[in-house]
């Protein structure tokens, strides 16, 4: 059976660089750092008090005051996120058939900062019972849910819950149903809000955040020598997953193919990554066997580095393994722009790689100074400054908790 092909025709984003497609991109190749102290709770307690914040976001320019009131902020994300790819498409929902639309909106924990307020108010008696929208804002579904109802989509329409991997996870699922035909158009991404204390403590209580508290700008810092833990990180990134034909029959602007992606299990361990990357090597050649492209014809490789010691050195030798052969392709870390956006990073990695596209411009991994002499040899690791290099394909990696490795792969159209 011939498979169709799927493109990406629309983008937004919701970013600790910028609440715009644009104010991400502009402030990724200039190479700033979202990260700032926290100051929506007291954190004075915490190992770790920074982290990289959306700025400046007021929901009431996308939403009304009830969506507003009846919604968690990851949600609000993922609609803000949503409203500028829509528009960045061009598409006229109205004249498409709704069965014909699909979303696929994922978040790795949903509505923790909702989850935390109403648990804390009712164990503290501050209130005699949970708010009716208690259950509807914490649930990771309603990302999804929300689009649905506010664009009248009426086809495919589900959440993704794989971890950091998630993003990946639902571009991987738009790709299939697209190719078999079910679905015209699918709205793909991911949304988190987890800046709150409890995934705060938690996660600090791995030691898997960077504690580098006086200076924050500079924490995230993959691949380094002295990389200390990644930067929790907060947003969402949306992507319109379109039939190619579909695409240009109604004349729209392709940014790219979506021409491969693949998904594999570690099965090793709850938090750590197999040290010799075994599950990543298999998620990226069975993405570039999908896409039907050899290694040798990858130009860039956004990988998952999120500045852990142990994950940094196992996506390196991953990748080493894959493309030893391939002498032209480079790397960045985006981790070190945005923090760790957990359940949206993939989301917003997966549209840095097709600006790059575009642009042909590779932002840099900043902070990173000294390459850890561990990592293989000839990895070509962008630092201080943006690359410009014609870039026609590009691989993102995203690797979650519980071993969920994701890879998709960009081509140039």
């Amino acid at each position: 059976m011939l498979t169709k092909r799927a493109v990406i025709t629309g983008m937004g984003a919701i970013t600790p660089l910028g609440n715009s497609l644009s104010d991400f991109w502009t402030n990724s190749i200039k190479g700033v750092s979202g990260a700032k102290k926290i100051d929506s709770f007291d954190v004075s307690s915490f190992s770790t008090r920074f982290a990289c914040l959306v700025k400046d976001y007021d929901p009431s320019q996308w939403l009304d005051h009830k969506e507003i009131r009846t919604t968690d902020l990851f949600c609000q994300y993922a609609l803000s996120a949503t409203d500028e790819a829509i528009k960045d498409s061009g598409l006229d929902l109205n004249a498409l058939n709704p069965y014909d639309i699909g979303v696929i909106f994922g978040s790795g924990q949903g509505g923790m900062a909702t989850f935390e307020k109403e648990v804390s108010a009712y164990s503290k008696r501050e209130t005699k019972r949970y708010s009716p929208y208690f259950v509807p804002k914490i649930i990771t579904n309603m990302a999804s849910g929300l689009v649905a109802i506010k664009y009248g989509i009426m086809g495919i329409c589900y959440t993704t819950v794989s971890a950091c991997a998630t993003g990946n996870t639902s571009l991987m699922n738009a790709l299939n149903y697209i190719r078999l035909g079910k679905a015209k158009v699918i709205i793909s991404g991911g949304a988190e809000a987890p800046v709150t204390p409890a995934s705060l403590g938690g996660f600090g209580s791995m030691r898997a955040l960077s504690t580098q508290n006086e200076d924050p700008s500079t924490a995230s810092k993959p691949f380094d020598t002295n990389r200390n833990g990644f930067v929790m990180g907060e947003g969402a990134g949306a992507l319109i997953v379109e039939e190619y034909e579909h695409a240009k029959k109604r004349g729209a602007r392709i940014y790219a193919e979506l021409a491969g992606a693949s998904m594999t299990a570690d099965a090793y361990h709850m938090t750590a990554t197999h040290p010799e990357g075994k599950g990543a090597v298999a998620a990226m050649q069975a993405a570039l066997l999908d896409a039907g492209i050899k290694s040798e014809a990858v130009d860039y490789i956004n990988a998952h580095a999120t500045a852990t010691a142990l994950g940094d050195l196992s996506e390196a030798r991953a990748i080493y393994h894959v493309f030893r052969s391939n002498k032209k392709a480079v790397i960045n870390a985006t981790k070190s722009m945005t923090g760790h956006l957990l359940g949206a990073t993939a989301s917003i990695e997966a549209i840095l790689c097709i600006l790059a596209i575009n642009h042909g411009i590779v932002p840099p991994t900043i902070n990173t100074k000294n390459i850890d002499p561990k990592l293989p040899k000839g990895l070509k690791i962008i630092t201080k400054h943006s690359l410009e290099k014609q870039i026609n394909v590009a691989v993102s990696n995203a690797f979650g908790f519980g071993g969920h490795n994701s890879t998709v792969l960009f081509k140039r159209m």
